[in-house]
């Protein structure tokens, strides 16, 4: 009895040893993941993302569920005009992006933006939006984006949200100039248009009086031709036969 007494006291003591072991190379492990992180944190507050971007990389490397850690470093890609990987990053953690889904949809638009691709930036400002449906910064980059695509209704409609959103911006007076040479332009294309369907009107018109013109005048040359003579009315006609004599 004492002795398999024994014999579970040591396999109790190997257990322990075993978990302690595990516990210390995770908590270690944690640690310096945390460490990562907040050494790269400290140097993105401090503007510094070359310096920063090694300790991020090293953060996200061991933490890959570190969304905050994440998001620093594609704003450091940015940073570095190293757009390809920063949109990389972006979209890795957009879908389990959670409560700063909006602010990654943000950066992956500003990201696509820089890089000229309008449509894109424009999908992931409005993705931004879905999420969180308050956030002026993103009214405005749409609009920006709307303004590249052509889309000027709907940018002067943002550029709108924007101003109500924040109503004492200081880029008002530049997106109410904007707005007013927007609607200016369409005051004009709608003056083209008009002008444009009032000649197209007159030109019309104008062809059918010169057919209906032409027409009256092939009639009258018709009601003409019916009083000609063939001049062959007079003509006497011989009956019977023709003799010589």
């Amino acid at each position: 009895m004492y002795k398999a007494n024994t014999q579970v006291d040591r396999l109790k003591t190997v257990i322990f040893y075993v978990l302690m072991v595990f516990f210390l190379f995770w908590t270690d492990g944690k640690a310096a993941s945390q460490s990562s992180f907040a050494k790269g944190e400290e140097l993105f507050m401090q503007n510094k993302p070359a310096e920063a971007l090694e300790f991020l990389e090293t953060a996200t490397a061991e933490d890959p569920a570190h969304i905050q850690a994440f998001l620093y470093l594609g704003i450091v890609y940015q940073q570095l005009d190293r757009l390809d990987e920063a949109i990389a990053v972006y979209r890795r953690i957009l879908p389990k992006g959670g409560k700063e889904t909006a602010r990654i949809a943000y950066n992956l638009g500003n990201a696509y933006f820089s890089k000229g691709n309008a449509e894109f930036a424009r999908q992931y400002y409005t993705q931004a939006l879905d999420s969180d449906p308050s956030w002026a910064p993103a009214f405005l980059n749409r609009a920006n984006a709307q303004i590249k695509t052509g889309a000027l209704t709907e940018a002067v409609a943002d550029y709108e949200q924007y101003l109500d959103l924040v109503p004492y911006s200081e880029k008002r007076p530049r997106i109410e100039a904007l707005i007013a040479f927007i609607r200016e332009e369409f005051a004009e294309q709608d003056r083209r248009r008009i002008q444009a369907e009032e000649a197209a009107r007159a030109e019309a018109e104008r062809r059918k009086r010169l057919l209906e013109e032409v027409s009256a005048s092939l009639q009258a040359a018709a009601e003409d031709s019916k009083g000609l003579s063939a001049g062959i009315e007079n003509v006497q006609g011989y009956e019977g036969e023709f003799e010589l004599e």
